[in-house]
């Protein structure tokens, strides 16, 4: 049954996860004798040479170290993790021993795609490692340390990796062919080319405009963003392998972007959550009167055992107060859209087997109400935080759009106050390898953890880093982007204590008008009456207001 907490705390999620995942560390093979085929593992050199970082978040530090002069500092933020990686020649069917001396609150150690483990704080350096096997065929294995979002700086030192080296590849990829501009926009050209081959296997591609590397593709296309109208670019391309190796460049290829667009104006929709589950849900008929709000994203379609959709994971579909809400909402002119999800719960996500068997419990809601929209509130870890999940309902997603021309898709997610994390950046990135054909984005942009955060900068800030994601990952422009993206805010006094206020949430609905966004909601109607110093609560918000007004202030989004 979903409560009204809506936290998304993404570091115990993240814990319990890894805590699998350490348990299983306790069962691997032992360690393999050898020497450290790390390269620059103690950092001497004064500089992470052989160690990419994400974010250029990775420095080297005089202090705290374990042994001799130096050591890593990875600056973790609040939308990064700060994760340092080093690939590696290693042998098929081996064992090695990945080891660290670490420093700071929750820090991970592990390989990409094998064991991993942790230590939730380490005031002084402290020990971590790992052992894991290699694969019959594999030839270079990923090693990684990270710390976690807002949890500050970390230092490692002293990372060895004990095992035999293996072969060093210095055979570069073939050059890629054809390169040819497939579409453009005034501010994005799109090209395409014939794949390279390489001894080992060819790893990306990676897109210059001069000398200048502008885009990365795992693909044989890649579009690249940002361009200025009505301006010529000389594009190529080159194959780079694991071990780093780099094919010559391609034929160039000549772009002129286009001289401008016109703000797209797609789907838009205003709808606040209403929820019947608990906080005395009111007549939305007396809510609709009162504010000339139309739409309502109704909550929450979870699993009544198995692949089987329901209210809450226990009313039916069908013949009971849910159906009858929803005729009265149409009966008033206007309609609704189930949000299929949440935060906790029984979820159709991690239930169904496969996204064929997913989409078929989506489409018994369609055909239950004759929808014209579905949101999936994707959260958590058992949803959110869980790569085969994602991927099931972007398939599942997909194939109910292709069964029911002109129904509109909605993924609504979590987010820091800078734009998507990385399980967001994974959503987006999948939604595009996948051609999910998402209609709208739509963030939720609360529970940031601090009582006093501006929610209206925050929440500008956090659907900024949305649109520049969706920039770079589809190729949009500004406008595109913006008319792919929604808001979910949360009225009142949130989880963590924040405040959004009646006016933040008119700058807030002013500031998605001007840039033309496609969806504004917010948790929720139920909540959508004064209780000024009540904290939070179910039936009010926690601050003085008059009833219904953030649906009011809702209801004047027109994109």
């Amino acid at each position: 049954m979903r409560t009204p907490n809506r936290t998304r705390t993404r570091l115990a999620c993240a814990l319990g996860a890894t805590l699998l995942g350490a348990a299983a560390v306790l069962t691997s093979p032992g360690a393999a004798f050898g020497a450290n085929i790390l390269s620059n593992g103690d950092f001497e050199s004064g500089t992470t040479a052989g160690w990419s970082c994400s974010g250029g978040l990775g420095s080297v530090v005089g202090s705290p170290v374990h042994g001799g002069s130096k050591a890593l500092a990875g600056a973790a933020s609040a939308s990064d993790n700060a994760k340092c990686v080093q690939t590696v020649a290693v042998q098929p069917n081996t064992t090695y021993t990945l080891s660290a001396w670490v420093k700071g609150s929750y820090v991970y150690l592990g390989v990409t795609g094998g064991a991993s483990t942790w230590t939730p704080s380490a005031a002084s350096y402290t020990k971590l490692s790992v052992s894991f096997t290699t694969g019959a065929s594999q030839t270079s294995a990923e090693v990684y340390l990270n710390g976690w979002y807002g949890q500050g700086t970390y230092n490692a030192d002293d990372i060895t990796l004990d095992g035999p080296g293996g072969t060093v590849d210095t055979q570069a990829p073939t050059v890629p062919g054809g390169l040819t501009s497939t579409g453009k926009t005034s501010t994005t050209a799109s090209l395409s080319w014939t794949a390279s081959t390489d001894n080992v296997g060819v790893n990306g591609y990676d897109v210059f405009q001069g000398g200048t590397k502008v885009a990365t593709s795992g693909t044989t296309s890649a579009t690249v963003g940002g361009l200025t109208p009505s301006t010529a670019y000389a594009f190529t391309v080159r194959a780079r392998d694991a071990a780093g190796n780099t094919s010559a460049a391609s034929n160039t290829v000549n772009v002129t972007t286009d001289t401008g667009t016109t703000p797209p104006t797609g789907f838009k929709q205003a709808a606040p959550y209403l929820y019947l589950g608990w906080g005395n849900p009111p007549s939305p008929t007396t809510v609709m009167n009162a504010t000339g709000t139309k739409w309502f994203t109704m909550a929450f379609i979870l699993s009544s055992g198995g692949c089987n959709p329901s209210w809450d994971g226990q009313r039916p579909l069908t013949g009971g107060v849910d159906q009858s809400t929803i005729a009265s909402i149409r009966a008033a002119g206007g309609d609704i859209v189930p949000s299929i999800g949440g935060w906790q719960g029984n979820k159709l996500g991690p239930n169904c087997s496969s996204a064929e068997a997913l989409a078929g419990a989506y489409q018994q809601v369609i055909n239950a109400y004759g929808l014209k929209a579905i949101d999936v509130d994707i959260e958590n870890t058992d949803e959110f935080e869980n790569a085969v999940v994602q991927d099931r309902i972007l398939g599942a997603l997909k194939i109910v759009k292709q069964n029911n021309p002109g129904l509109k898709t909605i993924l609504t997610f979590g987010t820091s106050t800078s734009g998507p994390t990385s399980w967001g950046n994974r959503l987006i990135e999948q939604s595009k390898a996948l051609n999910a054909g998402i209609d709208v984005f739509t963030i939720m942009p609360f529970d940031f953890g601090n009582a006093s955060t501006d929610m209206y900068a925050s929440t500008v800030s956090a659907t900024e880093g949305l649109k520049a994601k969706l920039k770079s990952t589809y190729g949009w422009d500004d406008a595109t982007a913006y008319s792919h993206i929604g808001i979910s805010g949360m009225n009142g006094i949130s989880d963590t204590q924040e405040t959004t206020t009646v006016q933040n949430w008119t700058d807030i609905r002013d500031w998605a008008n001007s840039h033309h966004i496609a969806r504004l909601a917010f948790w929720s109607v139920n909540r959508d009456r004064g209780c000024p110093g009540g904290g939070l609560q179910e039936t009010c918000s926690g601050i003085a207001q008059s009833d219904w007004q953030f649906t009011s202030i809702t209801a004047g989004f027109t994109g």
